[in-house]
């Protein structure tokens, strides 16, 4: 929805904060603007618009003295408006503005009566608050400066070159100046203990209904991508039938390295299926590659699976913007949620499958959800993810884990995924559609985008450059030619070390190949799960 930049303390220039500000401009192109606290304090905000397209103008006055920006969306805000802000006056329609009457209501005490994706920050005299969503879908960093003061801004290139030491604001948290960071989200699932939830397949079903259904909320056009695989192809087919009882076709969208591209092919059966006004995209590996640069400026990191995903996502949103469309949803959490991925078939325990899939939902705001966010807001793009609704989560991730392993269900991964949606009297999706393996986006597109991806950046690296890695990058030093030409391209726009510290790479655990690529494990299988379901444990 937006870029927020706050700068708490006196003496910034408003004019350079401004200057910094600009620098996510592609956040917000819709409006821009600042407010000047009586303290000297500092609010910023990139908008693009989605609710409230008239009077929604960041920042946002409360009712007295305090201010608020915000990113993101908050889908229960017509409810807390109508019950614990009752009497509340509001000066927008805005989904923002409940934010900054919560904290006149409840103090400090309320980001867990919020319901949607979201960052924010409230300036009220010398007091202060910032918080960020349960699951980190919306990005925030925060920084210090040599003279005291604290920056918060949903970028690192806003405040990389200000601020001495700077991070990511962790998930689920608060921050206030008396304080520090206060957790206040801490869901059942969290001590690892209790994955004691008996399997019911249609509340898996209507539980992520509902989470769509929200995530329709816009005054503007709404879209989903459309790779063809399981979780986009479910979001897809539910979106699709709420928007057909309005009376509106949905706009889908995938891209490939041309129309043979797995995830193209796939996308063209359901799209067919589903009857969504679909535009399938392709791209050539020198287009990508054109782009490397501008992709890792964008995305802030220098991660191998993000940088190979981001640039066909950044080439997908450009075209979904062309359209007109302005929300897209998409499908990132599913495969950590009901353990997805390949290299899940390996655990060596369904103890550790389990702690797997919960690190993994935990960690996903320092991979796919960093990249989808990025990617798409840098084309003026929110988007938007079901899987990741804090209800869904608390349905699925508790579910007993012999449920979610592929070995109950004859290798078949998120089987109680698939089989929550296959109702044969009402189809959800085609039956080889639902029940295609897992192609990870980067693979997707087209084999040949990473195999030539790979040996572009060998070409770029030499076998002494490479030797010499841990003298030029001794923190999260890269041991392939492909890592070192991202992590090179990332030290030219972000070299300070707290920018590095920021990156979490992400290998998969319980296999010997240690690439991220899903075909990187021995189950991948270079095509669908056409016949499976017969063969499947029911």
């Amino acid at each position: 929805m937006s870029g927020l930049l706050a700068v708490i303390g006196k003496g910034k220039d408003p004019q350079l904060v401004k200057q910094l500000s600009e620098r996510m401009s592609h956040r917000g192109p819709d409006e821009s603007d600042l407010h000047i606290m009586e303290n000297g304090s500092i609010l910023c905000h990139e908008s693009l618009s989605i609710i409230d397209l008239q009077s929604g103008k960041q920042p946002i006055q409360g009712t007295n003295k305090a201010w608020m920006v915000h990113d993101g969306e908050i889908y229960n805000y017509q409810e807390l408006k109508n019950t614990v802000l009752k009497e509340h006056t509001f000066r927008t329609n805005s989904d923002s503005e409940v934010i900054v009457h919560l904290y006149e209501e409840f103090g400090y005490d309320f980001c867990n009566k919020l319901d949607g994706d979201f960052a924010f920050v409230i300036i009220d005299g010398d007091k202060y608050i910032a918080g960020r969503d349960p699951i980190g879908v919306k990005p925030l960093y925060y920084g210090l400066d040599e003279r005291g003061r604290i920056y918060f801004s949903s970028e690192m290139k806003s405040i990389a070159d200000q601020c001495k030491s700077f991070s990511t604001f962790p998930p689920g948290h608060y921050y206030t100046a008396k304080s520090g960071f206060v957790k206040y989200y801490h869901p059942e699932y969290e001590d690892h203990k209790n994955a004691d939830q008996p399997l019911d397949l249609s509340l898996i079903r209507e539980s992520l209904i509902e989470a769509t259904r929200k995530r329709l909320m816009s005054e503007v056009p709404v879209g989903v991508i459309l790779s063809g695989g399981l979780d986009t192809s479910l979001i897809s087919s539910i979106a699709s039938r709420l928007l057909n009882d309005s009376g509106k076709k949905l706009p889908s969208f995938s891209i490939g390295l041309d129309a043979d591209a797995p995830d193209n092919a796939a996308a063209r059966k359901a799209a067919e299926f589903l009857g969504t006004e679909h535009h399938e995209i392709h791209f050539t590996v020198e287009e990508g590659v054109a782009i490397l640069e501008k992709v890792i400026s964008h995305i802030e990191t220098y991660d191998i699976i993000s940088v190979r995903s981001g640039v066909p996502m950044y080439l997908l949103s450009k075209a979904i913007i062309d359209k007109g469309v302005k929300v897209i949803l998409s499908g990132e959490g599913a495969d950590e949620i009901f353990g997805g991925h390949l290299y899940f078939r390996n655990a060596p325990s369904a103890e550790e499958f389990q702690d797997e899939t919960i690190e993994r939902v935990q960690k996903l705001f320092t991979a796919d959800l960093l990249r989808v966010d990025k990617t798409t807001m840098a084309n003026g793009i929110e988007a938007r993810v079901p899987f990741l609704d804090k209800d869904f989560l608390d349905v699925t991730i508790r579910i007993k884990t012999e449920e979610k392993q592929p070995k109950t269900h004859n290798g078949i991964e998120k089987y109680i995924l698939r089989k929550a949606f296959d109702t044969p009297e009402n189809p959800y999706l085609p039956s080889e559609v639902l029940w295609r393996q897992k192609e990870q986006f980067s693979d997707g597109v087209g084999y040949n985008w990473v195999d030539q991806l790979i040996e572009y950046c060998s070409s770029q690296v030499t076998d002494e450059q490479l030797a010499g890695a841990s003298a030029e990058f001794p923190y999260n030093t890269p041991t392939t030619k492909e890592a070192y030409y991202y992590r090179s391209i990332f030290h030219k726009y972000y070299p300070q070390v707290s920018a590095a510290q920021t990156v979490r790479k992400w290998i998969p655990k319980w296999q010997e190949n240690l690439d991220p690529s899903g075909r990187a494990n021995a189950a991948h299988l270079q095509g669908n799960f056409e016949n499976v379901k017969s063969e499947a444990a029911v």
